[in-house]
């Protein structure tokens, strides 16, 4: 589905990503966890092409994403929900949705997803008239997922979703990703710095470090490693 191959990634002449490698297999859970600064958004900038690739390659279903313009990869069926929510605050819940089904795919096929959404976070169905802006942190990053799969993607990529959140909604928010990607056979790529629960739901992770992948493999070899344990569980 998508792979990344030794790609690298420039901001004003430094080096944000160095020789990244990676892959998302068709119906997978991969997440990418890494401290603060280690490049993990702008490995998503990379993939949604907000920001150009250096060297390397990135191909998504065979094709070359570098060749295909950013505006055009939601098309393809990536969904990038980006970090700190960044919903439309002055429009309504519903508005905010629909801003996510812009392929002709898509808007056929809102009123079905629409339900599916709603279904997954209730409490949005209940504010669906209310303006984005009001609504708690948590509420706003249930709209930037819910915008995310109303484009019906195949790869929904999750930028730090329970950044800002507190724990028991963070966890709540966990359990609706679990749900898209078991329910729905979406595939995910998540961004997290709450390692224990990225690696508890995932397939398989990257570790991230100063732009570097350090290491990767299967969430069981993961959280068994006891680097990753003394780095990042505390343990």
């Amino acid at each position: 589905m998508l792979k990344l191959e030794a790609i690298d990634v420039y901001y004003d002449g430094l080096r944000a990503l160095s020789s990244v490698s990676l892959e998302v297999k068709q119906g997978e859970f991969v997440a990418v966890v890494g401290p603060n600064g280690a490049g993990k958004t702008s490995l998503f900038k990379a993939i949604s092409g907000v920001v150009p690739i250096q060297s390397g390659v990135m191909s998504y279903n065979g094709q070359d994403l570098a060749q295909i313009e950013p505006h055009l990869r939601a098309e393809l069926g990536i969904a990038h929900v980006p970090e700190g929510r960044q919903v439309f605050a002055s429009l309504s819940v519903k508005e905010n949705l629909q801003m996510g089904a812009q392929t002709a795919k898509a808007r056929k096929a809102f009123s079905q997803t629409l339900d599916f959404i709603y279904g997954l976070f209730p409490r949005l169905a209940e504010r669906q008239s209310q303006a984005a802006g009001t609504l708690s942190g948590g509420e706003q990053q249930m709209v930037a997922i819910g915008r995310g799969l109303a484009s019906m993607p195949q790869l929904i990529m999750l930028d730090e979703p329970s950044m800002g959140l507190a724990p028991t909604v963070a966890d709540q928010i966990f359990d609706c990703v679990q749900q898209i990607h078991s329910v729905q056979g979406i595939s995910v790529l998540l961004v997290e710095q709450r390692v224990a629960e990225a690696l508890d739901s995932c397939d398989r992770g990257y570790v991230l470090e100063s732009g570097r992948v350090i290491m990767s493999g299967t969430h069981e070899e993961l959280s068994r490693n006891s680097d990753i344990k003394k780095a990042y569980l505390g343990l």
